[in-house]
Formats: structure tokens, C-alpha cells, sequence
């Protein structure tokens, strides 16, 4: 084998003074941008009968949906030490900093925000789900790519060609390597183990392939529930598959059978539900397209 590719980026974007600039933190940024510009892109089109402000609040709300939810989720089910922080540490909740974002816990922080919006305006919920899914994966994908500049979420050693040296997990591979001579060879050799590097793997899928397909079947109208049910089938399906080669939460570890996950586990209620809306929309009315709105030229 080759030299291994080592993951090892500065995850500061910018200084300001005294304030860093995360990688991470601007890829949530660039992500709720392009979602916002591309959600305009797609009002314009007449795909949701609301104005451009309108947009903007839910775009708002979404964005506030994704954090909190995400956040939430993540203590819940993943901080260490269980749900214990919510009367021994609730300050925990707040130090952001500290990472700790669940995808499942923000995907339900979003459903509340369009719930509550949809019926401000008057829209039927599904029909705004229809109008976000597509725009959703943008953030996923630029979400992974900043998992991986921060060098996390690392796959498991593998031998393929792309494998890649992770130096924060240097304290696993050297564990790892203590109790196999094969892995204790290439510790030796790389002074790390190569690496599946799972977060381009869901960079790719859960990002690039779910926003073509989204993006290509949705640009005629479709039958309400469609583009929502292909959104949780895929993210369900890929995010199931990539955890056979991403190395689990350490404070979880694996839940049953030697390889079953946490991220597998909250999967399975999304490739049912993907399931159960492709199902319901082969009855299920087109939202006819609304007058274009005007394009204000400079």
C-alpha cells in the first residue's frame, strides 16, 4: 500500500481578533445560504404560492429548527453519561462548543418549524416538506465535508485504495494495534491506520447523489408525499449502509450484534416512514404550480 492521504487541516477558517472562525460552523452557513438561495430559485417558479419574505421566515425558523433540534437530540440519546445532564448539568445543553449535533434530532427540529409555519400560512405541511427536501442535502453535504477538516467521525481501518490516516484517532489505532500484529505492522509502517474516510462516503451520498435525484425528479410537479418519501428512504438507506464503515460513538459503541448503531437504529424509523409516503402518494393530489413572481431587474 501507498502512502496513505493524512487528514490534517487547520479547522480555523478566519481569525478575527480574538474570534476564531470554524470551518464547521461556515459550512452550516454556506449550507442554510444555498438552501435559501436555492429555495428562492424555486419560488420564483411558482413551487410554493408565498413571497419571498415569507421564504425567508422559513428559512429562518428551519435554521433555528436545525440547531436546537439537533442539539437537543444529541444530549438525549448520544452525550456521555445519558440523559443525566438534564438535573445534574443542564448548562451542558448550552456549550455548543463542545461539539455534539445529531442529523435525526435537527430532521425534527425542521418538521416542527414547517409545521408551525405551513399553518401561518395556511399550506398543507407536505406540500412545504416537498418544497425543502430538495434543498436539504446541500447542508448534509457541506455538514460531512466540515466533519471532515475537523479530522472526525472516522471510518474503520480498511485497505482500499482511498483509505486515509486520521491523526485524531491516533489513541484508537494505537488500542487497535496492541491487539493485532497485522494492524500493529501498519501502525508501524504509517504511524496511523488507514482509514475508510466514511465522511466523504456520506458526503457523496447523503449529499451529491440525494440532491441530484431530489433536484432532477422534482423539477416537474409531483404528487404530494413523493419527494418527501424519496428524501427519508434514501438519507435512511445510505446513512444505515455507511455505519458498517464508521466507527460508532465511542461513549455508545455498538448496541447489539457486534455491529448495530445508534445512527442504524434511528435510521430504520426513516426508511419505514420513506416507505409508508411513496405509498401514500400514488393517490395523492399535484400541487399545481402558482404564478411565477415577477424577477426584479437592477
Amino acid at each position: 500500500m501507498s502512502q496513505p492521504f493524512v487528514v490534517h487541516f487547520n479547522s480555523v477558517a478566519i481569525h478575527l481578533g480574538p474570534i476564531q472562525v470554524h470551518w464547521y460552523g461556515l459550512m452550516y452557513l454556506f449550507g442554510f445560504m444555498g438552501g435559501w438561495a436555492l429555495g428562492e430559485y424555486r419560488r420564483r417558479r411558482g413551487r410554493l404560492p408565498v413571497t419571498s419574505d415569507a421564504l425567508g421566515d422559513l428559512v429562518f425558523y428551519e435554521m433555528m429548527g436545525v440547531i436546537l433540534g439537533g442539539r437537543i437530540w444529541y444530549m438525549l440519546f448520544y452525550y456521555a453519561g445519558g440523559p443525566r445532564w438534564i438535573w445534574t448539568e443542564p448548562l451542558a445543553l448550552f456549550r455548543v462548543w463542545d461539539g455534539g449535533m445529531s442529523f435525526h434530532g435537527g430532521l425534527i427540529g425542521v418538521l416542527v418549524a414547517g409545521l408551525w409555519w405551513s399553518r401561518r400560512h395556511k399550506l398543507h405541511f407536505f406540500d412545504v416538506v416537498d418544497f425543502v427536501a430538495p434543498l436539504v442535502p446541500v447542508g448534509l453535504g457541506l455538514g460531512r465535508l466540515g466533519n471532515f477538516i475537523n479530522g472526525e467521525l472516522w471510518g474503520k481501518p480498511g485497505d482500499v485504495l482511498w483509505a486515509m490516516i486520521f491523526p485524531n484517532a491516533h489513541d484508537e489505532d494505537a488500542a487497535m494495534a496492541a491487539n493485532d500484529p497485522h494492524l500493529a505492522q501498519l501502525m508501524q509502517q504509517f504511524n496511523g491506520l488507514p482509514r475508510h474516510p466514511s465522511q466523504l462516503y456520506e458526503l457523496a451520498l447523503e449529499g451529491v447523489v440525494m440532491f441530484t435525484v431530489l433536484w432532477v425528479v422534482s423539477l416537474k410537479p409531483r404528487p404530494r408525499y413523493l419527494i418527501s418519501g424519496l428524501f427519508a428512504l434514501m438519507y435512511g438507506c445510505f446513512r444505515f449502509a455507511v455505519e458498517f464503515v464508521r466507527v460508532p460513538d465511542a461513549q455508545l459503541g455498538y448496541l447489539a450484534w457486534g455491529w448495530l448503531t445508534m445512527g442504524q437504529i434511528q435510521s430504520v424509523p426513516l426508511i419505514v416512514v420513506g416507505l409508508w409516503l411513496l405509498w401514500m402518494s400514488r393517490n395523492a393530489p399535484t400541487l399545481p404550480l402558482a404564478s411565477p413572481a415577477p424577477v426584479q431587474k437592477a
